[in-house]
């Protein structure tokens, strides 16, 4: 059975945060919706047969919820950093701390947080380093690119392009200060994205439904690009193929991984922005950067 979004987002509400309390009036002010228009949701939904008394989702609604259900996170972490030199000669750029916290680890405690149980760091630069984490991350599974210093980060795409499948994939050098961004559940492949005036940094211009349109350096009245993306089990096949074959063009392995959906690609997705806050989340490029939102590096 096929939800849609708004019956996708209250029973996800009421899957992964009921307590038994929750009032219809609690779950308009939870999804902004109505009154109204949630008073009707929850009417389908029971007519369904997908939550019972006390708004308890039902097996069949769990069921119903499952192909949204995120399958794994995947971490690109094998660049160099060299933005971020001196720090980054001794340390892959995700194992840099920040305020006392590896950068990695804002991330991977969120995805533990939201009940994702397989995780993956694609590694390279230093990348026995990343061993560190499995003291506090034991059930993390690495895969090594050897050729992370021969190609762009579409290389680190390459090895994992089979699992794809309702995954997420994240940059691995994000400082993620609300983990409430990171769910179990997601309902259409997207990405992260701020909306700005302006930007001379990488950002999405949309239409309307918020559907990427084209893929930017700078921009007026676009999203501003943070990279942390949702595939769904569709698209994540779609990439298997698509991922080889911008790899296999002229040049190809020079491209960022993102341009294969975003840009070569294109057609052959709808990706949508999921909108959040410079709050949220924080691209640390350089070392000046980093100084600016942790004093212990003046």
């Amino acid at each position: 059975m096929k939800l849609n979004r708004k019956e996708f987002d209250i029973l996800t509400l009421l899957a992964t945060k009921h307590n038994g309390s929750y009032t219809q009036r609690e779950i308009s002010n939870e999804c902004h919706f109505s009154l109204g228009t949630t008073n009707s949701i929850m009417k389908s939904l029971l007519e369904k047969g997908l939550i019972g008394d006390k708004n308890i989702v039902t097996p069949k609604g769990m069921k119903t919820l499952e192909p949204y259900r995120v399958k794994r996170a995947i971490f690109i972490a094998a660049g160099f950093g060299s933005r971020l030199v001196p720090l980054t000669i001794n340390s892959p750029k995700p194992l840099i701390r920040v305020n006392g916290v590896r950068m990695i680890d804002t991330l991977l405690d969120a995805v533990y947080t939201a009940g994702i149980e397989e995780v993956i760091i694609v590694r390279g630069y230093l990348r026995e380093q990343f061993d560190q984490l499995l003291y506090k991350y034991p059930n993390i599974k690495f895969i090594d690119n050897l050729e992370y210093n021969e190609a762009n980060n579409i290389s680190s795409a390459m090895k994992v392009r089979h699992l794809l499948q309702n995954a997420y994939v994240m940059e691995a050098d994000l400082v993620l200060s609300n983990p409430k961004l990171i769910t179990k559940y997601q309902y259409t492949s997207n990405y992260l994205g701020v909306k700005t005036d302006v930007t001379d940094d990488w950002c999405f211009e949309t239409n309307r439904n918020r559907i990427i349109t084209k893929l930017a350096i700078g921009g007026e009245n676009v999203y501003h690009m943070f990279g942390i993306s949702y595939w769904n089990e569709k698209d994540g096949k779609q990439l298997k193929e698509d991922i080889k074959a911008t790899y296999d063009l002229p040049g190809g392995k020079e491209r960022y991984w993102d341009q294969v959906a975003l840009e070569y690609f294109k057609k052959n997705y709808q990706v949508e922005v999921r909108e959040c806050s410079f709050d949220d989340i924080m691209e640390i490029d350089t070392y000046s950067d980093l100084k600016k939102v942790d004093h212990h590096y003046i």
